[in-house]
């Protein structure tokens, strides 16, 4: 029996317990691998061990959420705590809520290989209209009989573990007792909040599903890293897709079908290829790109770009998918759009999917990602090593906190003049993609560069002057590489930002977004009135290069002079769905309003009432990808398959 007395002694208990749960979900793992031991066939012993180790912080998420009734009544500093009725509820409250957390794991050990993926809140959905639940859960009990004993052996160990700690109560509770109880209360707070969210830096976004990918090298093995309850609880509110059958499977091949096939008889093109991804850098910021705009006199922001899209290709209407970054990259690097919520955050982050870093890859391609932030903000470091991206270059590979900004990373400028030296190191052909983040809240430059670029009337539009001119050197230095003519650059944003222009108030504009084509040397220039989108990248970059294996991606070839492609975006359930001249907005059940966007760019007048012909077709490609999305998630087909 450890008993532990003075101030700091409920602390140090509860500590030690927590502990003790830490290693029971330890064992939960090695026994949910072990159990499922022939689902992981390429999972060696140290992979494994770096598995455990990253769980550790799933688990210290799904802990403090399931304790923090009991964490809270040990770390008030009052004199009550150690009162023994109050303990005794204290203890059963800790017993009962990781009773369940352990029978969650359980559940897994036994279910999984039925669904492959850990149970979450689609499991409410799933069952929602079974008659048969009692005949259902009786088989289960019946047939994993086993789990029920060891459940019993490890709530049994638990109990005995929790007792072996006892807090005595100080023998006077006076100031000073208060004073560092009170002390310790608030650094545990600090405590929770970090462990909550998986860290404590400004950029580091709450943890979720997709963050187990930093552990793994196959999106199945994340399950190893999660734990039931962290999967539970962290998708209870996600959105749970439905299966379509509008139309049957021939029926919607022939109407749209996200495989691609090889289009051209030419020798694969063995050239790099260079994504830059711009933080917030919306079409409105161009002035190349608003030609129209107030009588022809508008400038924007964007000097260097505005030269480099008059020397390369680009679309007269091209959009994000998303809103927000997180949506950009499954977007511009997978060619999977988010619908209703982030596809990182969604509960089908651990599909199977393809890359055009590892289609290039297996064409001998070296892969890389850079971003100036620390690594794991955004959970992009993550969502790389399951897209296959062979090296990540953070904050942490610059290892130079002269140029930090002080709240997101590396200033653009240097990070960029940093990737070229790196990416002249490659052997080449390589594929790498950068993603800025200067442009980004608080819309700060340098302090060498302040009056420097144009202010405008949104925040944003200063740093996006320090970036395009980042942009400038860079392709300066980089013009004096052996490698420069032999790239491919694709620009494009993110996402779209709040707008200053009525041209861009509009549903259809705020996803407005650039996206440029850029061969040094090469014959690719030029513009088209086609309709594009960043789902539209990977098969079109794959396409120029004249990829010869069939692959997987819901865009389109932009380059191909057909008109019967479609954009789509969508934000909280409401779908922007764009073909040829005109805007169909859809709730996910009804349309809600029609725009002709060439003779009414404000969207003023909604056809509905009158709809033009071009209607049907809208709703036809709609359904069909509504279908292809809906049933391709839930039945984990986002690769091609050989069909």
């Amino acid at each position: 029996m450890i008993k532990l007395k003075g101030s700091f002694a409920p602390y140090l208990g509860l500590l030690i317990r927590f502990l003790i749960l830490l290693l029971i979900y330890a064992f939960l793992r090695l026994g949910f691998y072990g159990i499922n031991y022939a689902l992981f066939p390429h999972v060696n012993s140290a992979q494994l061990l770096y598995m455990l180790w990253g769980g550790v912080k799933f688990d210290i998420v799904a802990l403090l959420y399931l304790n923090i009734l009991y964490l809270l009544m040990q770390i008030i500093p009052a004199p009550f705590k150690y009162n023994t009725l109050y303990q005794k509820i204290a203890k059963w409250i800790f017993i009962i809520t990781n009773s369940i957390g352990i029978a969650l794991n359980l559940v897994d050990f036994a279910y999984y290989p039925f669904t492959l993926k850990r149970t979450t809140g689609t499991v409410f959905d799933q069952f929602a209209n079974e008659k048969n639940l009692g005949s259902l859960a009786l088989d289960f009990c019946l047939d994993y009989w086993y789990l029920f004993i060891l459940f019993a052996i490890l709530i049994y160990a638990l109990i005995k573990l929790y007792d072996l700690v006892q807090v005595q109560r100080p023998l006077l509770f006076r100031w000073p007792t208060y004073s560092i109880q009170s002390a310790c209360f608030l650094i545990a707070i600090f405590l929770f909040i970090g462990g909550v969210r998986g860290g404590w830096a400004h950029s580091t976004r709450p943890i979720t599903l997709s963050n187990a990918g930093d552990y793994v090298t196959n999106p199945e093995e994340m399950n190893i890293v999660l734990n039931t309850p962290f999967s539970l609880m962290k998708t209870l509110k996600a959105v749970n897709l439905k299966p379509i059958h509008t139309y049957t499977e021939q029926e919607l091949t022939a109407i749209y079908n996200p495989v691609h096939y090889p289009q051209s008889k030419e020798p694969f093109k063995k050239m790099n290829v260079v994504f830059l991804i711009l933080e917030s850098f919306a079409k409105e910021h161009f002035g190349e790109l608003n030609k129209d705009i107030q009588g022809g006199q508008y400038k924007g922001y964007t000097p260097f770009l505005d030269s480099l899209i008059r020397e390369g290709y680009t679309f007269e209407h091209t959009y994000a998918n998303g809103r927000k970054s997180i949506d950009a990259l499954p977007s511009v690097i997978t060619g999977i759009p988010s619908v209703g919520e982030p596809f990182v955050l969604s509960v089908y982050s651990g599909n199977k999917t393809t890359s055009i870093a590892n289609l290039l890859a297996n064409k001998g391609y070296e892969t890389a990602f850079f971003h100036g932030a620390p690594n794991g903000s955004m959970g992009f470091s993550a969502y790389m090593k399951l897209a296959g991206i062979q090296h990540y270059y953070g904050k942490n590979e610059y290892n130079n906190d002269a140029d930090f900004d002080g709240i997101w990373g590396i200033w653009d400028e240097p990070f960029m003049q940093y990737m070229a030296n790196e990416i002249n190191s490659f052997k080449q052909p390589f594929f790498a993609s950068f993603f800025s983040l200067s442009s980004h809240h608080p819309f700060k430059v340098p302090s060498k560069y302040e009056g420097v670029f144009p202010k405008g009337p949104l925040p944003v539009q200063e740093p996006i002057g320090y970036t395009d001119n980042a942009l400038r050197q860079f392709f300066k230095t980089a013009s004096s590489m052996s490698w420069y003519k032999n790239t491919l650059f694709v620009i494009c944003a993110d996402h779209a930002t709040v707008s200053a222009l009525p041209e861009y108030q509009t549903a259809a504009n705020s996803y407005a977004i650039p996206i440029i084509l850029y061969h040094p040397g090469g014959d690719l220039k030029g513009r088209s009135d086609k309709l594009a989108q960043q789902i539209d990248i990977m098969p079109t970059v794959l396409n120029y290069l004249n990829y010869d294996k069939p692959y997987f991606a819901f865009g389109f070839d932009a380059l191909n002079p057909t008109k019967e492609n479609f954009v789509v975006n969508n934000n909280s359930g409401i779908f922007n769905f764009y073909y040829k001249d005109y805007l169909l907005i859809n709730d996910g059940i009804k349309n809600i309003s029609l725009h002709n966007l060439k003779e009414d760019r404000l969207m003023k007048h909604d056809l509905l009432k009158q709809p033009p012909l071009v209607l049907d077709t809208m709703e036809t490609k709609f359904k069909a990808f509504e279908q292809q999305y809906n049933n391709r998630m839930i039945e984990n087909k986002l690769i091609y398959d050989g069909k």
